[in-house]
């Protein structure tokens, strides 16, 4: 198996760079919610092609994606993101235990917490690209797992749910909680994950080889236009 070097700390900062960048949507993606949507993306029930995660990255929209220089910066960009997803992917591979989330730490009341919740919000925007894929384990008996996540990425909770993300050091058990869980949730999806399928939509019906030829030759589908093709 070939292993992709991970990303140096130069190139951590340039991809990192970009993204606080005047070249991104104030809706792009910070290298923390970044990391939670790669990972979500990387352990959950179904494979989900770059082509459709990818636009996310940058916001909402189409509008919202870089307008690049030239295809040089297109491609070291791809590649770096890339790169960092491959980084997820390996970790888990081979050694779910040392993942390590993307947190920021503040320093709260003399004491350093850890607030995830920019990790939170992005791995939840990667469990709404297949949210009904993500039910099962949320209708499980290890519900518990994914339910930190929840609380600090979803766009709302329950109000009841409110007090339990109400103060830092709440958020900062919720983070703990957060780490230790991800590779459960990892391997509750391994056995039952799916992989990615390409579907292909017919624009128009399927004609029969004994109907008549579309073109309007009057002749058989298989004696003119079929036999052209065959």
């Amino acid at each position: 198996m070939h292993l992709e070097q991970p990303l140096s700390e130069k190139e951590f900062d340039e991809l990192d760079q970009f993204l606080l960048s005047d070249r991104c949507s104030d809706d792009a993606m910070t290298m923390d919610t970044l990391h939670g949507y790669l990972t979500a993306i990387a352990i959950g029930p179904e494979t989900i092609m770059p082509s459709e995660w990818l636009p996310k990255v940058w916001g909402e929209s189409e509008a919202d994606a870089p307008k690049w220089k030239n295809p040089r910066e297109l491609e070291k960009i791809m590649n770096l993101i890339m790169r960092f997803m491959n980084e997820i992917l390996i970790t888990f591979e081979v050694s779910p235990k040392e993942f390590e989330p993307l947190f920021v730490e503040h320093e709260f009341e003399g004491k350093v917490l850890i607030d995830p919740e920019a990790w939170c919000w992005g791995f939840w925007e990667g469990v709404e690209l297949r949210a009904g894929s993500w039910d099962p384990i949320k209708n499980s008996d290890v519900a518990e797992l994914i339910r930190p996540i929840y609380l600090l990425g979803a766009d709302e909770i329950e109000e009841e749910e409110l007090d339990l993300v109400d103060s830092p050091h709440q958020i900062h058990a919720l983070a703990l909680q957060i780490e230790a869980n991800v590779p459960d949730i990892y391997r509750y999806w391994l056995p039952l994950r799916k992989a990615a399928v390409e579907t292909v939509v017919r624009e128009e019906p399927k004609v029969g080889r004994n109907d008549d030829c579309p073109c309007g030759s009057g002749k058989k589908y298989k004696k003119c236009c079929g036999a052209e093709s065959a």
